[in-house]
């Protein structure tokens, strides 16, 4: 069965910025098909959920989900309805003013990725949402894009489709 990636953004950014770029690239290495929509039409993160849960995967794929900063936090509300099979979080905004929703991943591999200096989102922040959900947490000598980090986020995001691709594979479910 086919497979696609769907990259949420950031509330400041947007769809094809540096990071979503370079990881469309590790996605695209792996066979899997890239989507990035543009949720720059409102700040509102439960109305960008909204839009990524009328977006869905295509038909008849699967689907692996992936959210930086806003986009981490529209990424994991929306797992709980599309049950990915994995999801890739970078610098999410949980346990933030306005992030109200329940972030209880709805996909049983979930990493996460956040800077040690960042200064938007508190990197306990990340460390208690992994030690409540057993997610793998990779912290990095960044701030709260990780910009200066593309080239080990990137590492990471091919060792987690690796991961995501051979174990759902072999199930048949990737």
């Amino acid at each position: 069965m086919p497979a696609t990636i769907c990259f949420a953004h950031g509330k400041e950014s947007g769809p094809w910025g540096r990071k979503i770029s370079a990881l469309a690239g590790v996605a695209r290495r792996h066979g899997l098909a890239v989507q990035s929509p543009d949720f720059s039409n409102t700040m509102d993160p439960d109305a960008r959920v909204a839009q990524l849960l009328a977006a869905g995967p295509p038909r008849g794929h699967r689907l692996i989900l992936a959210g930086s900063s806003m986009g981490g936090y529209v990424a994991t509300v929306a797992s709980r309805t599309l049950q990915p099979a994995g999801l890739f979080l970078m610098a999410p905004a949980f346990y933030m003013e306005g992030y109200e929703e329940d972030i209880t991943p709805g996909s049983w591999h979930t990493e996460v990725v956040h800077g040690w200096r960042d200064e938007v989102i508190p990197p306990i922040n990340s460390w208690r949402f992994a030690q409540t959900h057993r997610a793998r947490l990779h912290m990095l000598d960044s701030d709260h894009g990780l910009a200066d980090a593309v080239p080990e986020i990137c590492a990471l995001f091919d060792l987690f489709l690796e991961t995501t691709a051979g174990t759902h594979a072999a199930a048949g479910q990737l």
